[in-house]
């Protein structure tokens, strides 16, 4: 079978984060796309896709596991920023009605 260049060619998907796997998901598309490869090459590219998509929900389901027990832990400072706005904003409203 035909060597296909990868950009972690040596690294299982479990050992790559949400983002590098979304990343190389994105490299393997693109080539198949492109088209130029053998079948071979093609199927390799395939294969490695599907395991980048598994990873990804695997890390999806980690992601809801851990909302599940501890809500809000995984969105972390975008909810702080969003209440540090409401909270401005409650401010300016009781002010307004001095």
């Amino acid at each position: 079978m035909a060597a296909v260049p990868r950009t972690s060619a040596s690294s299982s998907p479990d050992d790559l984060g949400y983002e590098q796997a979304r990343d190389e998901l994105v490299e393997v598309v693109r080539r198949l796309e492109a088209g130029g490869t053998s079948l071979e090459e093609s199927l390799a590219l395939w294969e490695r896709g599907e395991q980048l998509v598994a990873r990804q929900r695997w890390l999806d389901g980690a992601r809801a596991r851990l909302e599940a027990v501890a809500p809000g832990a995984a969105a972390g400072s975008a909810d702080d920023e969003h209440e540090s706005a409401d909270e401005a904003d409650a401010d300016e409203d009781s002010e307004d009605d001095d």
